[in-house]
């Protein structure tokens, strides 16, 4: 218990000196937010077009869609805002400054990630809680369903970041790679996932693991499954260790090639 409040403490500590670097700029700040907000609600126009034309798709109404986008912007939104320093790991890996933070008394993965945090990431919470709010499939009885489904989402979502992200422990030049890795991740949550069938849909519950981030949350929301609860927990916690251990396997690699100037 000692530990997992040192923990805490030192991640409200970092937390609370990125908000402060954050609002140092507000416009900078507000800006960002608001830009992310309007470009997802522009997104959204495409599905408002296509479903004033027809009631579903494949089972799927606009409600489904609204609760679907909810969930992957607020998800999105919680992993940037509280974990940005993800997107910077393979920049810091081929530029050489990572070092400063391997001799860092807290596990090397979680400083890195909670190290910065993206302004960005507001406008995806505001909309996603918007998204949510309209699609009439969340109400205070089950609200704590869609928080749930949220913070696990924001779970798998790192997991996977992060192992994208670490790729370039093993390869030269991944920062554009795994950005795109991210992208598609990001991009098959904001689709029903009738759409998709065989090799694909496996791809969406493993290396993109979109599944986990929307398709179960909906059922679980929308049907109110309780049983897929217990499924959402294992996969956050599953992905989220996955990327850990891509991340420190990593680490072991560059630790030498840093120590001896070649890469073991």
């Amino acid at each position: 218990m000692d530990r997992v409040s040192a923990y805490w403490q030192f991640l409200r500590a970092l937390g609370g000196t990125n908000l402060k670097t954050a609002l140092a700029q507000r416009g900078h700040f507000a800006f960002q937010a608001l830009f992310m907000l309007i470009n997802n609600l522009t997104f959204f126009v495409f599905w408002w077009a296509l479903f004033r034309n027809v009631e579903t798709i494949r089972g799927w109404v606009i409600g489904d869609v609204q609760l679907l986008y909810g969930l992957s912007a607020a998800s999105y939104g919680v992993m940037v805002v509280l974990a940005g320093g993800v997107r910077q790991i393979s920049r810091w890996i081929d530029h050489g400054e990572l070092d400063p933070l391997l001799v860092q008394p807290k596990a090397t993965w979680l400083y890195a990630v909670a190290s910065r945090s993206q302004p960005s990431g507001i406008g995806d919470i505001v909309s996603g809680v918007f998204f949510l709010a309209m699609s009439g499939r969340v109400y205070v009885g089950n609200s704590w369903l869609a928080v749930f489904s949220v913070l696990c989402g924001a779970c798998v979502f790192l997991g996977g970041a992060l192992a994208f992200y670490s790729l370039a422990f093993w390869l030269s030049r991944t920062e554009t790679l795994s950005r795109q890795l991210t992208d598609f991740l990001i991009l098959f949550t904001f689709y029903p996932d009738s759409l998709f069938s065989g090799p694909l849909r496996v791809v969406l519950f493993t290396v993109l693991p979109a599944g986990f981030i929307t398709y179960l949350p909906v059922r679980l929301i929308r049907d109110e499954r309780l049983i897929l609860l217990p499924v959402l927990l294992l996969a956050a916690a599953g992905f989220l260790s996955l990327g850990v251990a891509v991340f420190q396997r990593g680490t072991r690699r560059y630790a030498s090639g840093s120590r001896f100037g070649l890469w073991g």
